[in-house]
């Protein structure tokens, strides 16, 4: 599906699900629009333009190619263009070269993408106004680790990786703070990921005595260690992390498998009548298309307010909560997430959901 093909449509179909005010503010879109990157630059985009349409403010896109020393020539589009609010930016490269450039002209930027630390850290020491909707990173392991401390601190653990840089420094960071905090596990392993058959680590998982299993690895390779796993008769509660988002194939996932995973925003009741209209304009609200969609009610509303009392935008975007399209947000004095957006969610008829019962 094309995600910019139903854009001439959306603002007359948003317009039935919120009354639209003109709120005559320019806001800057930064996403990529040519190479590999341009199907997520489109849902940053389709989102974004959406809102912006709905209130009748102006939007300009600016395209981002990711590339060093790039992002000088962005933030210089964004001023000429008189752009009060910027939003997007998939890549750290861009905005490593825009925000001096944006700090001097008043320019906020919010990132529904980059998740470097480092980033933010140069961003507060110099003054630059960043602010993150992207989780940061450490959060995904923040929350698995939360998950199991508080779930499953008494039972026979295993932490088991693919070989991948992701799964082993995901693994080895809970691993880590698990030690820290007086937990070892029972069992660790790296295994060999896309494989038809897991039984043999299955056996070993059970031969440890474990009943618990963390596995920093892919959805498909879940898949197979839980079907193996049942087909031995071996009881594992298996855990993975974000890469559970994930297609279901080629074998499906089991009932009851649980994932800290980011929540599926379009299933949310409250995002609903925007769904529906992005919907039944040929979008489907995938991946970006709802953050982005945020950044613009978040940019929206600091701008109002801002006018109210004269304060620049970026001063309304921190110590304010806003309600948004993906649910509650507000930015710690860090510039980031008040809250961990992670959730602990488990499989069951065809989608991942909050488990119903406590994890056991």
């Amino acid at each position: 599906m094309n995600t910019l093909r139903g854009l001439a449509l959306l603002p007359m179909l948003l317009l039935a699900a919120a009354e639209c005010h003109a709120a005559g503010l320019i806001i800057g879109v930064v996403a990529p629009q040519s190479g590999n990157l341009a199907p997520i630059g489109a849902q940053i985009i389709a989102g974004a333009t959406a809102k912006v349409l709905q209130d009748g403010s102006t939007i300009v896109t600016v395209g981002e190619t990711c590339e060093e020393n790039s992002g000088a020539a962005i933030a210089d589009a964004l001023i000429n263009a008189k752009v009060q609010v910027a939003v997007g930016f998939l890549c750290s490269e861009t905005l490593e070269g825009a925000l001096p450039k944006l700090k001097d002209a008043n320019i906020p930027a919010i990132t529904v993408s980059v998740r470097s630390r480092i980033l933010m850290e140069d961003a507060l020491k110099n003054g630059w106004p960043l602010y993150r909707m992207a989780p940061a990173d450490g959060a995904e392991a923040e929350k698995i680790i939360e998950a199991i401390v508080g779930e499953w601190a008494a039972a026979p653990i295993a932490l088991i990786e693919d070989g991948t840089i992701h799964g082993r420094e995901l693994t080895e960071a809970i691993r880590n703070a698990l030690e820290e905090k007086g937990l070892k596990p029972v069992f660790t392993d790296t295994y060999r990921p896309g494989q038809e058959q897991q039984v043999a680590l299955v056996r070993r998982l059970r031969k440890a005595g474990v009943t618990k299993v963390f596995v920093g690895g892919d959805r498909s390779d879940v898949a197979v260690i839980a079907r193996d796993a049942a087909a031995e008769k071996i009881h594992l509660d298996i855990l993975g992390g974000d890469a559970m988002r994930a297609a279901d194939q080629p074998l499906g996932l089991a009932d009851g498998v649980l994932a800290v995973a980011l929540p599926d925003y379009a299933a949310r009741p409250e995002a609903k009548p925007v769904v529906d209209a992005f919907r039944a304009s040929g979008v489907e609200p995938e991946g970006y298309v709802l953050p982005a969609y945020a950044a613009v009610e978040i940019a929206t509303k600091a701008a109002q307010d801002a006018a109210a009392d004269d304060r620049p935008i970026a001063q309304h975007i921190g110590g304010t909560s806003f309600e948004t399209v993906i649910g509650k947000i507000a930015f710690n004095a860090g510039h980031e997430l008040a809250d961990n957006p992670y959730r602990m969610l488990q499989w069951h008829a065809g989608s991942f959901a909050p488990p119903s019962t406590p994890i056991e």
